[in-house]
């Protein structure tokens, strides 16, 4: 089944799509940048620079982190990261919903490569 992927460009370069938000859904869960990241597979450096990435881009912030210390640091979601995630997730469900005919009409056409294609 086909996957209709959802990413919104701001321009000049800054983007927001299924991978941000699921950074997002991890801080939630983990409750740290780090292990979110870690749950991804990605390096504690990329994970960071996400969030920033995410923090810079908008007018309010989405992620608050708490400095590491004896009982150890934190991230939590501001009220307007739960809301993004919210509206995104949203957005992608009526995408899905409104192009569902369409998206249905192109998988009963498609051709997939046969597989001595893929051997080469």
């Amino acid at each position: 089944m086909p996957k209709l992927i959802m990413r919104i460009d701001f321009p000049p370069e800054d983007r927001l799509g299924r991978g941000k938000i699921e950074l997002l859904e991890n801080i939630r869960s983990e409750g740290s940048i780090t292990n979110a990241g870690r749950a991804m597979g990605l390096s504690y450096r990329r994970a960071w620079m996400l969030v920033a990435a995410m923090n810079r881009m908008f007018s309010t912030p989405v992620v608050e982190s708490k400095r590491g210390g004896g009982g150890g640091g934190g991230a939590v979601l501001t009220a307007f990261g739960e809301e993004l995630i919210a509206r995104f997730r949203g957005m992608e469900a009526k995408a899905r919903q409104a192009l569902a005919e369409d998206i249905s009409w192109l998988e009963a056409r498609y051709v997939p490569p046969a597989e001595t294609d893929a051997a080469g």
